[in-house]
């Protein structure tokens, strides 16, 4: 298969002309009947099943050419959801890719298994956290930090609403929390890395994840949804950079949250992640404060896992409201192959000793 199929389920009464639009308006966005032959043979999506399930409800898959998208992930984008995004009552549920196509992408870096070697964890679950809350001073938030590495938490996150702010600016604070648990580190005898947030202008993230590691990082966090996926392709891709990237899901809800408009949760937070470089996929884990199902938190850590032509396989990042009472329960839902983010919940307390709660219930699964 060299041509990308992307499968819509259209809620209308006019599901005809919706399709005809589509197969149309992601490509040439032209009348249909003026372009050239070749163009409407090669380039114009074809329909290649549709299946309706009432009046108002039909299924249909398009093929499209994968080279129209110049193999370039801002113009896939373009291709997938770019002038449908505009119409009304039109979901993508799935999306095949040919290998020809992925195979054009370096993708996550590290992968399930390159994590497993860099925070020395055979079998277990991967601990993180995030530092919180906004207003807390650099050397407040490093105080922390260094807490956390005394615990054993293995990925130390700036939440991610950290960015340059008065109270703890971005270069102070990436110097001051790294150093912080460099020396902790060394110690306790630990393997902690910091991942500052890289919610910077966009003319200087690739230069601040590259600043990051040289201020002895050990990781970085992205957030495709505010500063795009292709950025984050664009650092996992660096071979200065070479780090872990955990990829937050700030402002990409709006995609998958409405049930008859956008996408199914794992395009988003897994398909589309993977092709982008992520390491990790962090989603909100169901009955926390958020509303995914089950199913859809399954979905989306089975398709981080499954196979995807050469691109490795991605940790999913569960948080949203964790506490450490459910540890036994989503580690037995998700699997080892997993990063638990319990960020809040240590601070109700004592935040040594609940984050050393947090690593001892993790190290049975270690055996």
């Amino acid at each position: 298969m060299t041509h990308i199929e992307i499968t819509y389920l259209i809620n209308s009464l006019h599901s005809k002309e919706l399709i005809d639009a589509i197969r149309v308006e992601q490509t040439i966005e032209y009348p249909f009947e003026l372009a050239p032959t070749w163009i409407q043979e090669q380039i114009v999506g074809k329909v290649v099943s549709q299946k309706e399930f009432d009046k108002t409800r039909t299924e249909v898959t398009i093929s499209y050419n994968s080279e129209i998208t110049g193999f370039e992930i801002g113009q896939m984008l373009n291709v997938i959801w770019g002038n449908v995004s505009l119409f009304r009552d039109v979901k993508i549920t799935k999306i095949n890719f040919p290998d020809s196509f992925l195979t054009k992408f370096k993708g996550p870096r590290f992968g399930i298994e390159g994590l497993r070697n860099s925070f020395k964890a055979k079998k277990r679950p991967i601990l993180a956290t995030a530092l919180k809350p906004m207003g807390l001073t650099s050397s407040e938030l490093a105080k922390m930090a260094a807490i956390m590495v005394k615990a054993g938490i293995d990925f130390i996150k700036d939440d991610h609403s950290l960015a340059n702010q008065k109270w703890a600016v971005w270069n102070e604070r990436v110097k001051i929390i790294s150093d912080a648990v460099s020396e902790a580190n060394a110690k306790f005898n630990r393997n902690s890395v910091y991942a500052p947030s890289m919610n910077r202008p966009a003319e200087q993230i690739l230069d601040a994840a590259l600043k990051a590691k040289g201020l002895g990082c050990g990781a970085v966090l992205v957030l495709p949804g505010i500063s795009g996926f292709d950025t984050m392709r664009a650092i996992a891709d660096s071979d200065d950079f070479a780090l872990p990237i955990m990829s937050h899901p700030a402002n990409l809800g709006s995609y998958i949250m409405n049930p008859n408009h956008g996408f199914n949760h794992e395009i988003i937070f897994s398909t589309f992640k993977r092709i982008s470089g992520a390491d990790m996929s962090i989603f909100p884990n169901f009955a926390g404060r958020f509303s995914f199902s089950k199913e859809e938190c399954l979905t989306i850590a089975n398709s981080c896992r499954d196979k995807l032509a050469n691109l490795k396989t991605i940790m999913p990042t569960v948080g949203g409201g964790m506490t450490l009472d459910r540890i036994n329960e989503i580690v037995d839902f998700y699997g080892n192959d997993t990063v638990l983010l319990i960020g809040g919940a240590l601070h109700r307390g004592d935040l040594l000793e609940n984050a050393s709660r947090f690593r001892e219930i993790i190290e049975q699964f270690e055996n």
